[in-house]
């Protein structure tokens, strides 16, 4: 008996270009799923589909599409219906942050020489929309286009990337950790309103990474070492390391399989302690 039954399944992995994404899309390929890798890049989609199909002799497709459009994302799914068929899973893995939604100062001070450009009242509301916007509104219209197959197929899986900040908000990102937040209520929402349809949605909840959009906080740009904020993170981490996109995947498979058949409406962290941790 396959306990995963995932083979020939087709996984639509929005950001899946991304360091964290294409990891993902590598481990469902394993199990023999096929392989959308949707980004709004599509050189660097085409590149991640074929080394996946080179290295797992596992079929994978680069197709691009705007997460924030849903005419967009209507296309991509014309395409994969071509190729591929009807979609089983997906992992809504597209977001990211930007320092144009970041204050510069963890904490206001209230003296007269404080610069407000630096705090909360320096943010610039369309940037803090930018980043609201990618990782929430990224997450709720492909659920919106892609899971209409798995309604009709009366079987799916929705598995939504949040964060760690959504539990507990970190400082500088409020747009991120804001949209993180709201990311695990619409996961639950979901799961509740289409749990007698035969679809499951949960989401992971990563420790910290390194990332393109987060090196800028974490790592000294002249000297490569930790940034004072990269230092609070080992510090507050038990296992005091970052953790690697790798390791991601155990929890994803999970989701993704009948593993987890009686599993919807979950936020799974996978931190390395941080969650548990009080800093004493």
């Amino acid at each position: 008996m396959n306990e995963l039954n995932l083979k020939n399944k087709v996984a639509v992995i929005t950001g899946g270009a991304g360091i964290i994404c294409s990891a993902m899309a590598r481990s469902l390929a394993v199990h023999g799923v096929k392989t959308v890798i949707l980004d709004l890049n599509k050189d660097a989609a085409t590149s991640v589909a074929k080394q996946i199909e080179k290295e797992y002799t596992t079929s994978s497709i680069g197709v691009s599409a705007n997460v924030l459009d849903k005419a967009s994302l209507q296309s991509a799914m014309n395409i994969i219906h071509e190729q591929f068929g009807t979609i089983d899973i997906l992992v809504n893995g597209a977001g990211g942050n930007s320092p144009a939604a970041t204050t510069k100062v963890e904490k206001m001070d209230g003296s007269e020489s404080e610069n407000p450009e630096e705090t909360f009242f320096g943010l610039r509301i369309e940037e803090f929309e930018k980043v609201f916007d990618l990782n929430f509104k990224g997450t709720l219209i492909p659920s919106m286009v892609f899971a209409t197959d798995m309604v009709r197929n009366k079987s799916g899986v929705i598995i939504n990337i949040s964060s760690m900040n959504s539990f507990r908000p970190l400082t500088k990102i409020p747009a991120y950790s804001s949209a993180k937040a709201a990311v695990n209520n619409f996961t639950q929402w979901l799961a509740v309103h289409l749990a007698k349809t035969g679809i499951r949605v949960n989401a992971i909840a990563p420790g910290f990474l390194l990332t393109n959009q987060n090196r800028f906080l974490l790592i000294d740009e002249q000297t490569g070492a930790y940034t004072q904020r990269g230092k609070k993170i080992i510090n507050g981490t038990p296992m005091e390391r970052y953790c690697l996109p790798e390791e991601l995947t155990g929890t994803l498979i999970y989701l993704a399989s009948d593993l987890s058949k009686f599993v919807t409406g979950v936020v799974i962290p996978v931190d390395g302690g941080f969650s548990a941790y009080s800093g004493v």
